[in-house]
């Protein structure tokens, strides 16, 4: 049976949504994260679950958000770090191997975003993003050049967020929708998302995000080549459960475990992330 591996990031900046709250001007919130994935098992372009040769990515990432004014605020994720790997195929019967182990290490696709707070200073708050994904990653690596830690796309999406809190402050709920333009004859994407968190006590915060990608099949109908990492037409309904412990009022750390609940060229298999933040 052919061998197909394509890696959907989740726990990713792509699920991890800041709400519709801009950050006040002066202030910040930086993050340095370490997230991981490893599986064989992936979902099929009809949306089957399929047995695939074992994978996995590692990334290594900064992501920051900081107020321009009370208005404007600037956010980066940068992953600085990228491993993509492949693990070696040996027969069960004979133990030949079929096929040879691959691997690249490189910078990872980067986001830049600017969101501008059009209501603030209300119970429901409602701001506007824009994204620019630039194509920083290895689009053809390892022995293979099938190995990938980008997609070789330019991409910009337009965000739109609301949210609200609740419980006084203590739990709060956000929205969102979002168009992705991709270049390069990727099919454009069409996102919504919801975020539910509560604060537990003095020290824990929990919360819950759910990301729907759903591609508008309006570019190309090409299937990237076998071992790519991202792919074009891909959709999924993912979620992430994390869980932050805030040492004080600026520091703290955090995990979160993704898992996707259906897709389209995406694996089957949870992801796993962990970080230490700050607030400035």
């Amino acid at each position: 049976m052919k061998k197909t591996f394509i890696i959907l990031l989740l726990a990713l900046p792509m699920l991890s949504f800041a709400g519709g709250w801009p950050k006040k001007k002066g202030t910040g919130y930086f993050k340095l994260s370490q997230y991981f994935i490893i599986s064989d098992r992936y979902f099929s372009p009809a949306g089957d679950l399929l047995d695939i040769a074992t994978a996995s990515i590692y990334q290594t990432s900064f992501y920051g958000e900081y107020g321009i004014t009370d208005r404007l605020t600037g956010i980066a994720y940068v992953p600085f770090f990228s491993r993509a790997t492949l693990n070696e195929q040996v027969s069960g019967f004979s133990g030949d191997v079929l096929a040879e182990g691959d691997e690249v290490n490189s910078f990872g696709d980067t986001d830049l975003t600017l969101k501008y707070g059009l209501i603030i200073n209300k119970p429901i708050v409602v701001s506007a993003s824009l994204t620019f994904g630039l194509p920083l990653g290895n689009s053809a690596g390892g022995n293979t050049g099938v190995l990938q830690t980008g997609d070789g796309e330019f991409n910009t999406m337009v965000t739109l967020e609301a949210s609200r809190g609740l419980r006084k402050g203590r739990a709060w709920i956000s929205a969102l929708l979002a168009y992705n333009n991709r270049s390069d004859s990727f099919s454009d994407e069409l996102r919504y998302g919801l975020e539910v968190g509560h604060k537990l006590g003095q020290k824990w915060i929990a919360n819950f995000k759910l990301l729907s990608v759903n591609s508008l099949n309006n570019g190309s109908d090409f299937e990237t080549p076998s071992n790519g990492i991202f792919s074009n037409n891909i959709e999924y309904i993912a979620t992430t459960y994390e869980l932050a412990y805030s040492w004080n009022e600026k520091y703290g750390v955090s995990a979160a475990i993704g898992t996707a609940l259906d897709g389209r060229r995406v694996l089957a298999s949870p992801s796993f992330s962990s970080g230490v933040y700050m607030n400035l």
